[in-house]
């Protein structure tokens, strides 16, 4: 099951030197931030630190301020290690466990790693044409309010105590791509690969037979642009 949280509307007033849409444009490059993962490597953001090993890189953050979702991974650079991360696979066991991941993507910026590919359809493969470090503050009211929304209805919708429920950026991405990406190579538009992470919920139920026979996984989609 797929559910589309739709931004909700905003009343207020504007300032007087900022029009709506460089007031629109402003908030969306503060509420996602796609950055190429040398130019992020190099120049890390604030936050974060990268060491340079024989084999690769450490990167290191605050879980204070940052929540990284990021598995370990090996590219042209070498192994590329990101301390403090929960991976992009994130399961909890418990109410406690639970209300920490909620209160973290509520309340920090959330880092994940995605792939911008391109689809070679007479080879029926995926190739990758680079890899991007993408950040949403889950503070900014619209992302706040996105998953709030979303968690809430995956936990009444579910028909057992476990679940599984994917929070997708895939149209985001795509959203973004569109003015951002050039794929001069037949004209094509990129495919996104890892364009979603996932929370699993393990209760300590004997019999959860819903979840047994996959009747407990869900999506929501986030729209942030």
């Amino acid at each position: 099951m797929v559910i589309r949280v739709q931004p909700k509307s905003t009343q207020g007033g504007l300032t007087d030197t900022m029009t709506p849409n460089k007031e629109s444009q402003t908030r969306t490059r503060t509420r996602i931030r796609v950055t190429e993962l040398e130019s992020f490597l190099r120049d890390p953001p604030a936050g974060f630190s990268v060491q340079t090993l024989g084999s690769g890189y450490r990167v290191l953050s605050d879980p204070n301020r940052s929540l990284v979702l990021i598995d370990d991974f090996s590219s042209c650079r070498g192994r590329i290690v990101f301390h403090n991360s929960l991976g992009r696979k994130v399961k909890m066991h418990n109410l406690w466990e639970y209300s920490s991941m909620r209160k973290g993507l509520l309340s920090k910026r959330i880092y994940l790693l995605m792939s911008a590919c391109q689809d070679q359809l007479s080879a029926r493969e995926v190739r990758a044409v680079k890899q991007y470090v993408v950040s949403i503050d889950g503070r900014d009211p619209l992302v706040r309010w996105q998953l709030e929304r979303g968690l809430d209805w995956t936990i009444s919708s579910v028909a057992g105590e476990s679940y599984r429920v994917d929070v997708d950026l895939t149209e985001t991405l795509d959203s973004w791509a569109t003015k951002n990406i050039h794929i001069h190579t037949d004209k094509v538009k990129p495919v996104w690969r890892d364009a979603s992470f996932t929370l699993k919920y393990y209760s300590d139920a004997l019999f959860d037979i819903p979840h047994w026979f996959g009747f407990s996984k869900r999506t929501f989609k986030l729209m942030l642009t």
